[in-house]
């Protein structure tokens, strides 16, 4: 008898390993991941028997230790904050401070990135403001340089009165060129309007890539009244974007070439600032 049992236990053997040799590389992957499913659905429902809660009662243990009961509670926690975030709930997370950036010349990359004048600007969320100062006086020459605003209490707009230009000379006749990522917003526009009622000697150009928000009222009153003001608003040319690259930028002594629907896009923007200044 032992010995049909052993020749019926190889034969099954045999027919098992004639049966896996037939199975495909698609079967056995899948017979892999079922398998790999299972033991950590058992191991998932293993790890939820052993949960205890303080103060809970277990049949022939009394109450649950405080080491275990708090362990516990902590898993729960764990275990909470995973399925928030397979829900896509997050805990608020808070920023560092704000400041403003600032220097001779703009990365490239970040050129072409945030003063490309697309219609939609997603991921653009910082502004960079190219300037030049002409004091008129051949001694002190043209200032020129960049801002960034980067997670700043104050816009980039703003730091120019308090950083490059915080000593104002009413006997100094200014002119004051930027050229902007992005056109101000309503707060900066009215700063800047404020500003130059202000420093009545001061003449300023303001060339934008794009249009920031340019839809909503509040903006277009801004942008109105920084022309009340005196400032002369502009939108970058196919020839200012190259004129920044080569005067802002660190273009290692390359050629600026215009992305595809640059100059299309000019035409957009113009149009729409027309119309705001109407």
């Amino acid at each position: 008898m032992a010995d049909k049992k052993g020749a019926t236990a190889n034969s099954k053997l045999m027919v098992r390993k004639k049966e896996r040799t037939t199975k495909t590389a698609v079967e056995i992957k899948k017979e892999v991941k079922t398998e790999m499913k299972r033991e950590v659905k058992s191991s998932l429902v293993k790890k939820e028997e052993k949960v205890l809660v303080v103060g809970e009662k277990v049949e022939g243990n009394g109450e649950v230790p405080m080491e275990e009961g708090a362990t516990a509670n902590k898993d729960m926690a764990n275990r909470a904050a995973e399925a928030n975030e397979a829900n896509g709930e997050y805990e608020p997370i808070e920023l560092p401070p704000w400041e403003i950036m600032e220097g001779d010349r703009i990365d490239p990359f970040q050129f072409k990135f945030q003063f490309k004048n697309v219609e939609y600007s997603s991921g653009r969320n910082k502004t960079f403001l190219c300037y030049l100062v002409d004091k008129g006086k051949a001694d002190d020459g043209l200032m020129r340089g960049y801002l960034e605003d980067e997670h700043s209490g104050a816009h980039a707009e703003q730091a120019f009165f308090l950083q490059t230009l915080p000593d104002y000379d009413p006997a100094v006749k200014y002119t004051v060129t930027w050229y902007m990522s992005s056109s101000p917003c309503a707060a900066c526009a009215a700063k800047i309007a404020e500003a130059l009622r202000a420093r009545k000697t001061i003449k300023m150009t303001l060339f934008s890539a794009r249009l920031f928000e340019w839809e909503e009222q509040e903006i277009q009153a801004g942008l109105n009244a920084l022309s009340q003001a005196g400032c002369k608003l502009r939108m970058m040319k196919p020839m200012d974007f190259a004129y920044v690259w080569d005067t802002f930028v660190e273009n290692n002594d390359l050629t600026f070439t215009p992305w595809e629907d640059c100059q299309d896009n000019y035409e957009y923007y113009h149009e729409k600032l027309a119309d705001i200044m109407q």
